[in-house]
């Protein structure tokens, strides 16, 4: 199982790498084949949008064909065909269709992971589980920032994408061969997403889960490289260094995160306390949008930092789901978070387009950016009505 865990986080880096890199493309993409910033949004959009969208299925699937066949087959469809055609691509709508795909083939792994956390390890090591996991996963976003400008610039963009789609595909094929699935839940019970979405104690964590990655995903995964182009005229490199450094700072905070509520034997008030302080930092972003790139980064990077409570959500769900739903269970979480980034991922491309058109760069930065903490502040407050978890 250590081999395949393995296999599963190094098909997670993938997933974050693919849902980051466009930040660091953007100066390329638009002088190669037309791709503007709202383009490209829309693109990224569809990553998360085909992502979401594939969570009720690879749910079923988890729970009934295990996670094995159901992340290697994906991935090495979904992954690798879409690499294939994004280094084919002439057009922002082929772009569109390589990142639906991939968006698919990269909408198992990490489930597939925490299935197992779910299903093979106790209760109180889920979150901690949970947040190593997304921790070293998220490597991928620091490969989608610097070495990914180096790579670009070196050997060319569509080079750089058919590498990762072998890579991808000699994933897949690791994960088929090394993953074993749990034995299946004995229960007599049937159950479905329907009775997920019937429990009381879910409601109100679904909107904390809706907006908590809408800020740090679209800041770091698009939003970034515009932003510092943009205002301060940065370069394809110095891009990739910034997007590197609030990777980083993505990392610690998953990391620290994840004990946490072990150490203060509280899930809510850890996710309540990080997200009000990230909503907080975004105001200070809004407010100081132009005056200076080291702050401005460093603003991005305590975003990427105190915005990574994702997976102390699942966990605090997770404590409300029976073991036959465990897949659904944390798949319609999943699709709560991705979802959510990727219905803002259109809409934040419209929105700063039709802004800008109207009041300025700098006017639209801020407003987006204040767009990004009105709707995690207001998540954040709805959050306090969710009931804390039963310590185990």
């Amino acid at each position: 199982m250590r081999a395949g865990l393995t296999l599963l986080c190094l098909a997670y880096v993938l997933s974050q790498f693919f849902r980051a890199f466009l930040a660091v493309l953007a100066q390329v993409l638009e002088a190669d084949i037309g791709t503007g910033p709202e383009a490209l949004a829309q693109a990224s959009g569809f990553w998360f949008l085909s992502f979401a969208a594939m969570q009720i299925p690879v749910g079923w699937a988890l729970d009934r064909i295990g996670p094995r066949r159901t992340a290697s087959v994906l991935l090495l469809l979904g992954g690798a065909g879409g690499a294939v055609l994004f280094g084919m691509a002439t057009s922002a709508l082929h772009v569109n269709i390589a990142m639906l795909l991939i968006g698919i083939g990269c909408s198992p792994v990490l489930m597939a992971s925490y299935y197992i956390f779910a299903r093979q390890f106790p209760a109180a090591q889920f979150a901690t589980l949970a947040a190593l996991m997304l921790g070293v996963g998220s490597v991928g976003n620091l490969v989608a920032s610097y070495p990914m400008a180096f790579a670009a610039e070196t050997f060319g963009w569509r080079a750089s994408l058919y590498g990762l789609a072998v890579i991808s595909g000699l994933v897949a094929v690791g994960i088929a061969a090394f993953v074993k699935d749990p034995e299946p839940a004995q229960s007599d019970v049937k159950g479905s997403v329907l009775d997920l979405l019937k429990m009381p104690a879910l409601w109100a964590i679904f909107p904390i889960m809706l907006v908590n990655y809408m800020p740090v995903a679209g800041i770091r995964g698009l939003w970034i490289g515009p932003y510092l182009s943009d205002v301060f005229g940065s370069t394809t490199t110095q891009v990739g260094t910034a997007s590197l450094i609030m990777g980083v700072a993505m990392i610690v905070g998953t990391l620290c995160y994840g004990p946490l509520d072990r150490v203060f034997g509280t899930q809510k008030w850890v996710i309540f306390t990080g997200n009000l302080l990230c909503a907080v930092v975004i105001g200070a972003l809004v407010l100081f949008v132009s005056n200076g790139v080291i702050l401005a980064v460093a603003l991005c990077a305590a975003i990427g930092f105190f915005g990574m409570t994702f997976p102390v959500i699942i966990a605090h769900a997770r404590a409300f789901i029976p073991p036959h739903l465990a897949g659904r269970g944390v798949t319609l979480m999943n699709l709560f978070g991705i979802g959510g980034v990727g219905i803002m991922q259109f809409v934040s491309g419209r929105f700063h387009t039709h802004v800008e058109a109207a009041h300025g760069t700098e006017t639209a930065y801020a407003a987006l950016f204040g767009l990004f903490g009105v709707l995690l502040l207001a998540g954040t407050l709805i959050y306090l009505f969710s009931r804390d978890a039963a310590r185990a």
